[in-house]
């Protein structure tokens, strides 16, 4: 890792250059190929206030480049915020690689269904279908039917009444009866 310590408007002394490289030696620890840390430290007055800027450029292999810009009043405080926010960042990548993992989809499926046999699975999801004959064929009374569906274990009844229409009479879940 290349390591490029830079100030503008200010000098950097040994012991700002020793703070700086152990905040970037801090960064290593995610496990990402870190190419180079660029650091630029720069001091300004504005309103009668000295202030400091401090920005890391984290290249990284394979990931593109991290940019990060802290500002504050103390040059130290700026660095370990600028370096929090650093590690933050390299976290994110760091997790967003060790969760994602890059599976294919024809691997996913083969471990899905190892053990199973697809052509059994396949016949037993099946819905049974078994054909019943409709008895539509004379119109019916609905006091009719209703004895009918009391006297048996049927959930519902399909009849014709006496105007023609198509009518379900059903059992309810409170034990009362319900007319389509």
């Amino acid at each position: 890792m290349n390591i490029s310590l830079t100030g503008r408007h200010i000098e950097l002394t040994d012991a700002i250059k020793t703070h700086l490289t152990a905040s970037i030696e801090s960064l290593t620890k995610f496990n990402i190929e870190i190419i180079s840390v660029n650091v630029v430290v720069d001091s300004q007055q504005r309103k009668s206030k000295e202030h400091f800027t401090v920005e890391f450029t984290l290249n990284l292999a394979h990931k593109g480049t991290v940019v990060i810009k802290q500002r504050d009043e103390d040059l130290h405080a700026a660095i370990d915020l600028a370096t929090d926010r650093a590690q933050k960042a390299l976290r994110r990548i760091h997790d967003r690689e060790v969760d994602h993992q890059k599976v294919g989809l024809n691997q996913a499926k083969a471990e899905a269904n190892e053990g199973i046999n697809l052509a059994e699975a396949k016949l037993s999801e099946e819905d049974e279908i078994v054909p019943v004959e409709l008895d539509l064929y004379k119109p019916r009374e609905v006091e009719d039917v209703l004895e009918d569906l009391k006297s048996s274990d049927k959930i519902f009844e399909i009849f014709v009444d006496n105007a023609g229409k198509t009518r379900v009479l059903y059992k309810r879940n409170d034990g009362k009866f319900g007319l389509y």
